[in-house]
């Protein structure tokens, strides 16, 4: 840098920190430019451009006649920050990790998280968003109960209406195809479920199974993306075993199991780990080796790697799709309608183990 520019800028700095530091208080008179320049052994015109760099910058002000004054210093305004109400219908199984990717997000923000557990009960799901309104969230992530609803459109709409931005997560309104109006991200479990499929047919099995608990809105496509892939690779009708969550332990396992063997089925696709799990005991109560006589793949995978013979599962991005939510959401809070309108499918990846034979990339 030329020094007559070094210097300029040396008595700039200077004297924006005597303002800054209260050297010059706000509305005191500042050195004349002659007296200034005879002072600090630089030229009239070194002096003026200084002055002139911190009229431009706020921090001194000219007046006609009476000489050039410190301007009051207005202290940087802290940004403000975010709160973010997030409702989960449960914070003991799959929603650890999405919340884990939200407050990672939100924490790198800095915004604030507020939790709110619905249980899976539409009642408490309505209090709860009520108070996460009145606590004055900026915004909304949301894993509304749409699936029990009596009219999903109905209550997507009144989601919608709320008076702060809402993202879903892990739900969609499915029945409006392509004029579904909410914003969320999700996991891809008509995917997750083919690779499956696609998986158990490369190591050779064509008669397949799927062992799914019937309640729930995960069911549905998982039983899309089975059936797909089924098609695509020309398998064999399937065996589909549908109970509810609640009626699931040993003995509808068994008779899973029973009902797997007598179709001639090799490999099944079982929605979750605990589902996996149990039919892997009865399995080997049935006589049958896992996974020589029966592979299988749990879909979850929450704790599949710790079952007696580690589980291979179809593996839902959570941590991911939670902190991508929370972007969407922060992003739709500062851009307004400006912001596209996100609906996020990700795939779920397969994590090899050994239920189903197989290895990676096989």
């Amino acid at each position: 840098m030329p020094a007559p520019e070094l210097k300029f800028r040396r008595l700039t700095a200077d004297l924006r920190r005597g303002i800054q530091d209260g050297t010059w208080p706000p509305g005191s008179k500042l050195p004349t430019e002659r007296a200034l320049s005879a002072e600090s052994g630089l030229s009239v015109t070194t002096v003026r451009r200084a002055y002139e760099e911190l009229v431009d910058e706020g921090l001194v002000e000219r007046r006609q006649g009476a000489g050039s004054f410190a301007r009051s210093v207005e202290p940087p305004s802290r940004p403000e920050r975010r709160v973010i109400g997030v409702l989960v219908p449960d914070t003991a199984v799959y929603y650890p990790r999405v919340l884990q990717g939200i407050e990672k997000e939100l924490a790198e923000s800095g915004a604030r998280l507020v939790l709110a557990c619905s249980h899976y009960d539409p009642r408490t799901e309505e209090t709860a968003i009520a108070e996460l309104l009145s606590a004055g969230v900026d915004g909304l992530l949301l894993v509304p109960g749409l699936d029990a609803s009596d009219d999903p459109a109905r209550r997507a709409r009144e989601l919608l209406s709320l008076p702060v931005p809402v993202v879903l997560v892990e739900r969609r309104l499915t029945a409006a195809g392509p004029g579904d109006p909410t914003e969320h991200v999700r996991t891809d479990h008509e995917g997750g479920a083919y690779d499956a499929v696609r998986h158990l047919h490369r190591l050779g099995h064509e008669r397949q199974a799927l062992v799914l608990r019937a309640d729930g809105p995960t069911a549905a496509p998982l039983r899309t993306g089975f059936a797909c892939a089924v098609a695509d690779f020309g398998l064999p009708a399937p065996l589909y075993v549908n109970e509810p969550m609640e009626d699931w332990n040993a003995a509808p396992a068994d008779a899973a199991v029973a009902r797997l063997a007598a179709a001639g089925v090799s490999g099944a696709l079982c929605f979750g780990d605990r589902e996996a799990v149990l039919v892997q005991s009865a399995a080997r109560r049935a006589g049958l080796r896992v996974p020589l006589d029966l592979a299988l793949v749990s879909y979850d995978n929450e704790f599949a790697d710790i079952a007696e013979i580690p589980l291979t599962a179809v593996s839902p991005p959570k941590f991911r799709m939670g902190r991508l939510a929370a972007q969407i959401l922060l992003r739709r809070i500062t851009d307004g309608a400006a912001s596209p309108l996100h609906q996020v499918q990700l795939r779920p990846r397969l994590v090899v183990r050994a239920s189903c034979g197989g290895r990676d990339g096989v």
